[in-house]
């Protein structure tokens, strides 16, 4: 009898798993997701910047696949009877579950932040920005990674009338390399995104944020970008987690506490062979579906898979539609000097992107390259 897998979210790094399993094995797929719809997380600033974005039915990505797609919301995962359980259908048995439900933005850090600030982690949450923004003057954009970069150059571009500003508590573009910081400035100076850095966020507010020092940042909006948080399930379910509850998972991906279960993307701390945790990633998730997939098609065979190898290569930044960094990146993600700027970069940035729905749609070309 076929062995039942159960896939829980239908992001880039759940989608590519199911539909490789799928195909791989010859197992009976059922993938579980909240919406309809293939959600383009990277592209999420766009979205909530007022640009169009392209229709992505779940049933038409799945067309001609075994999949079985179930849109509910999970409520629990039940791991000793080895079910999920749902909020509108009856509970899901499986034999393999792969734990693919990503992550969202964390606004519990600081104080009113999930009352007054608005997110780019999730499609609605973009949609509610977008129309927040038609309203706005000032926009405040809370977190200097590599999601404020993109939503502070994008709104910046788009909507020239606004006022941007960028408040960070580290240095901008402290991840990068010199020539990469060097660029990004010259970008924000260009579209007149004013920065406030290496300072601490105490509050936010109906008319801006707090720092720590009592200063006032004024703005009516404020767009959260700094921190995610992952779903609470595999911690009630009694699974193994990290203090942050991600999934731990050994070298072949597998719960190191219930084995018949599988943690890819951003809800489950995969590291590298040195120990190094893969960041949440869109980089990091792809690949390791690509991986596990594998895992589990060799151990439903009674092959032993080989442990995950993973290095990192670059960080792809988009700074509005026509300009861009590229930052090169050792195996480890600590950056070189070499670096990729402007409107071919951009360019690079695009087909990246577009990659990705490539995969979606025809997963075995990413996985002849993973």
């Amino acid at each position: 009898m076929a062995a039942k897998i159960v896939v829980l979210g239908a992001g880039y790094a759940g989608l590519m798993a199911a539909k490789l399993v799928a195909k791989r094995a010859g197992a009976q797929v059922t993938l579980v997701n909240a919406g309809t719809r293939f959600v383009e997380r990277v592209r999420l600033h766009q979205l909530a910047s007022g640009q169009p974005m392209r229709d992505l039915p779940l049933a038409d990505l799945l067309a001609g696949t075994r999949i079985q797609l179930v849109v509910d919301r999970v409520t629990r995962i039940d791991a000793q009877r080895r079910e999920v359980e749902l909020a509108a259908g009856e509970p899901i048995g499986y034999d393999v579950l792969v734990y693919a439900l990503g992550s969202r933005a964390d606004l519990g850090a600081v104080p009113g932040a999930a009352e007054h600030a608005h997110a780019v982690a999730g499609g609605e949450d973009a949609v509610r920005l977008r129309d927040r923004l038609r309203d706005s003057q000032v926009v405040a954009v809370a977190g200097g990674g590599l999601t404020g970069l993109e939503a502070a150059t994008e709104l910046a571009e788009t909507h020239p009338h606004l006022k941007v500003r960028l408040v960070t508590g580290g240095k901008l573009g402290a991840a990068l390399s010199e020539r990469g910081r060097r660029h990004v400035w010259n970008t924000f100076t260009r579209l007149g995104i004013e920065v406030r850095d290496e300072v601490r966020i105490a509050e936010v507010g109906k008319d801006g944020l707090v720092l720590g020092d009592g200063e006032h940042v004024a703005a009516d909006t404020v767009v959260w970008t700094t921190g995610f948080q992952v779903s609470p399930l595999a911690r009630e379910a009694g699974l193994a987690v990290e203090d942050n509850g991600r999934l731990v998972v050994d070298e072949t991906l597998r719960s190191v506490s219930h084995p018949e279960i599988y943690g890819i993307g951003d809800a489950a701390a995969a590291r590298r062979p040195d120990g190094q945790e893969l960041r949440m990633a869109c980089a990091t998730g792809i690949p390791a579906a690509v991986y596990a997939s594998k895992a589990i098609t060799d151990r439903l065979a009674g092959r032993t898979p080989k442990p995950l190898e993973f290095r990192f290569f670059n960080q792809c930044i988009s700074l509005g539609r026509r300009d861009g960094l590229i930052q090169f990146v050792r195996a480890d993600d600590s950056p070189v000097e070499k670096v990729l700027t402007g409107r071919l970069a951009a360019v690079y940035k695009e087909a990246v992107v577009r990659s990705t729905i490539l995969g979606a749609r025809r997963p075995g070309l990413v996985a002849a390259v993973a």
